[in-house]
């Protein structure tokens, strides 16, 4: 019998774990499939593959990257931490818990570099069409190197989509955005804060980048932020020059007019209205429609695509675990291909996803929200040989995490949490992060 093929679409954090996860197989000795990875970037690492362009990249394609220039990661490594290779192994020592975007993508590279799969990828290889033929049973996969100039059309027996959900942005219109007297940006263009030193920011949105773009433009000297709710105001304990509105009804030159009546002249809006789930490159009988939920719809354990369970998506639920949820789903989906894990009747798995939903709709809070999501990850881990880990001390650090954010916002990465890998708690970082304007690794790593 000839070796199965698989398709994996993406090397961000996703697509990487699933190449470690087959690599894992290998080194045990086991016979893993035919594994090619396309990435669009010229570079691994998805999000955190920092760029400066907006818009469209060198290839003329649409920018995948949401990153900006002064990111720190927003929760705690402790509950992102790779199971099979710690923060401690790669930087030879405990490091603070809330690392700049180029320190974690030093340690998301250190681990595949370590498994050395990069040969695996073809990069500068955009996926545009993939069909899926009853005849024949497999996958045909059309992708355009960007470099060569050439396309390939090649066949698969599994397609692997892990291009993530944070890239397609959504961008709602308000009245008199057409003649607004400055910047409207979405948070997918946001790269540098200093643009703002000194200017006074509308944000629109409650997300997590809504709170973050904030205080990165806090930090770096904008003049004040205000930001538009249309459900209900984060309610955090801002700085005296932050304020939240109820939403945003129109703008006026560069005056804002907000649903309570009140106005405010502004010299940039900023929309953190989240993204779409988006696959330009999908047919509609193998396109994943969700909504932004920790249940997504229509995955059978979260990543078997039920209308064809040849194929799989990893990492389209909203995340409070990221990595070793990736790690997780990747680990379970080899085990799946390679015929370890068997699947059950259609009708079993299409009532997986609904029990899930309801289960999701019955959660009262964010600490209940966490909870689910780290039962779901262990529940992955009991069926496959992932390194076993405390998943519920990963728990503890986002409990803490949301407490100290609550309790100071602006001063909650000051704080170290334990690792559940190691059992070691986090040291505090050399400079409290309001003051921190260097975030290179360099400085970073310095005690």
């Amino acid at each position: 019998m000839s070796k199965k093929k698989v398709a994996v679409i993406g090397a961000g954090p996703s697509g990487l774990a699933q190449l470690r996860a087959f690599q894992s197989a290998k080194q045990k000795g086991e016979d893993i499939p035919d594994v090619v990875c396309f990435e669009k970037q010229s570079d691994w690492g998805g999000l955190w593959n920092y760029t400066w362009r907006t818009g469209v990249d060198a290839a003329g394609e649409p920018c995948h990257g949401s990153m900006y220039r002064y990111l720190w990661s927003n929760g705690p490594k402790e509950g992102l931490e790779f199971a099979d290779y710690t923060f401690d192994e790669h930087f030879g020592r405990e490091i603070a818990s809330y690392p700049p975007r180029a320190v974690l993508f030093d340690y998301i590279e250190g681990r595949v570099k370590k498994a050395g799969v990069r040969d695996w990828i073809r990069f500068n290889n955009v996926v545009r069409d993939v069909r899926y033929d009853d005849a024949t049973g497999k996958f045909t996969v059309t992708a355009r190197d960007t470099k060569a100039d050439k396309e390939t059309v090649e066949d698969y027996d599994h397609v692997i989509v892990a291009t993530g959900h944070f890239s397609t942005p959504n961008v709602p219109h308000y009245p008199g955005f057409e003649t607004f007297n400055g910047r409207i940006l979405h948070a997918h263009d946001f790269r540098d804060a200093r643009e703002f030193t000194d200017k006074d920011i509308l944000i629109l949105g409650t997300s997590y980048s809504a709170e973050d773009i904030g205080s990165q433009c806090w930090k770096y000297g904008c003049k004040s932020v205000t930001v538009a709710h249309r459900t209900a105001p984060m309610g955090y304990d801002w700085p005296d020059n932050w304020k939240e509105v109820p939403a945003l009804v129109k703008v006026e030159g560069r005056t804002a007019h907000f649903k309570d009546g009140t106005t405010k002249d502004v010299d940039a809006i900023i929309l953190c209205t989240g993204y779409k789930h988006h696959f330009p490159f999908l047919p509609d009988d193998l396109r994943l429609k969700t909504a932004n939920r920790l249940a997504a719809a229509d995955l059978y354990k979260g990543v078997v695509w039920n209308h064809n369970p040849k194929m799989f998506y990893l990492g389209m639920q909203d995340q409070w675990f990221t990595f070793n949820m990736f790690d997780a789903q990747a680990w379970w989906v080899r085990d799946c291909i390679m015929g370890k894990i068997a699947l059950p009747d259609q009708a079993t798995m299409e009532a997986d996803p609904k029990a899930r939903e309801a289960a999701e709709d019955a959660l009262e809070d964010d600490y209940g929200c966490i909870k689910y999501q780290g039962d779901y990850v262990q529940e992955l881990i009991d069926e496959t040989d992932y390194p076993s880990f405390d998943v519920d001390a990963a728990c503890q650090a986002f409990y803490e995490w949301k407490k100290h954010k609550k309790k100071n916002i602006m001063e909650f990465r000051n704080h170290g949490y334990t690792s559940p890998m190691t059992g070691k708690k986090a040291p505090p970082h050399h400079t409290p992060w309001k003051d921190a304007m260097d975030d290179s690794l360099e400085s970073y790593l310095q005690t």
